[in-house]
Order: structure tokens, then sequence, then C-alpha cells
């Protein structure tokens, strides 16, 4: 994705200092425009989808509906293409887990670096799947033995599976595989839920590790 394209901001988060400080750092890269602020889950779904924003920063822990409630309706919503990103200070494994298994796109802690936070925010713009570095060895470990086949040569994926297993193994978002292979992005959503199934993986997140620890093609 070109930096130059603008993207679009939604924050939900329960407390007002901090979603003016999100607000203080986006005004630092120009390619960020926040459109729109919420307090709650409830809110911040029905601002989502009147707004249709490009990127979605959610808090996990607030009042009413917690973060992965608001984002289990988020993605529910078809209509819905954003990229979604937790911003949260908890760093336990399962909220980890179950945020990514839920189909965040990245999750962050809130007391990164403003500079930091922001690189790994371009790198979501860019379709790449976010993560704060001291999560990492969390994340691999809790992830390193998925459910699926263990080679590739049980896995039964098509040639054009296969190539897209490998593009989500790069933290590819699925406009950028279909940009990539020439396809359109309703196409790519079919082949990830066909891979998915297959691999009997419930997230992108695991089929990537699935290819991490495969090394399949």
């Amino acid at each position: 994705m070109n930096d130059a394209i603008e993207t679009r901001v939604l924050v939900i988060d329960d407390h007002p200092l901090f979603r003016k400080g999100v607000g203080d750092l986006l005004d630092m890269e120009p390619a960020l425009q926040l459109v729109g602020e919420a307090a709650d889950g409830e809110s911040g779904v029905a601002l989502a989808r009147r707004l249709r924003p490009d990127l979605i920063l959610l808090d996990l822990n607030m009042k009413g509906i917690d973060g992965i409630e608001t984002l289990r309706r988020l993605r529910a919503n078809d209509a819905l293409d954003a990229r979604i990103v937790m911003l949260t200070v908890s760093d336990t494994e399962s909220d980890v887990v179950a945020a990514l298994r839920g189909g965040a796109d990245g999750y962050l802690l809130k007391d990164m670096e403003p500079e930091d936070m922001l690189a790994l925010l371009r790198d979501a713009m860019r379709g790449r799947l976010v993560i704060s570095p001291q999560l990492t060895e969390l994340l691999m470990r809790a992830l390193r033995q998925p459910p699926g086949p263990s080679h590739p040569d049980q896995a039964g994926l098509t040639p054009r599976e296969q190539q897209i297993v490998q593009l989500i193994a790069k933290g590819w978002s699925n406009k950028l595989i279909a940009r990539e292979l020439d396809l359109a992005v309703g196409t790519v959503k079919v082949h990830v839920k066909h891979i998915l199934k297959k691999l009997r993986l419930r997230t992108r997140v695991e089929a990537a590790v699935w290819v991490v620890n495969a090394r399949p093609y």
C-alpha cells in the first residue's frame, strides 16, 4: 500500500484521555486520519458501520461489551473490510490468543514508544499482521502446535491455495493477495475459508504459524 494513501482510523476505547493521546499520535502521521471515536463497543460497532474506516484501533477491556465481543461483531459484518488492531494494556497469553483467533489483524500494547507504535501502524496499513515485539515469543508458544495437518502432502491444498497460504504467512491482507494474484477480493476470501477448513484451523494467524512449522512448498 502506498503511504501517500490516507487511511481513515476509528478508535474504540473507554478512556477519554487515551483517545486524545491516540489522536495526538495519529496527527504525527499524515497518512493516518482520525475520523471517529467511540467510548464503548456498542457505539463503536455502530460508528464503524456508518463511517466504514480503513483501520480500527480497539481496546480490550471496556465497560459493556468487551473488546473480544466487539471484535466478533465487527468481523460478523461482511460490509466492513477494516483492519482491526487491538490496542490494550493486557499482555496475558489468553487475551492475545483470543484476539488473534477472533480475527484481529494485530495486538499492540499501550505502553509502546510512540515512534514504535506508528511504525507498526504503518505496517498494518500495508496489510501486515502487527504484534508488540515482547509478545512474539508468547504467541509462538501458544500456537506452536496447530491442530491441522503436520505435513503439506496431508493438507490437500490446490496450487492456488498453496500460493495464498504462503502470502498469508507473510502477513498479507486479502486486498494485497488479490492484487498480487489478479483476483477479486471476494474470491480470495473464499479461498481463505477453504484453506482454514482443510487445515482445521480457525484463523489466518494459525495458518501462518502452520506454514512456518510445516515449511511447505
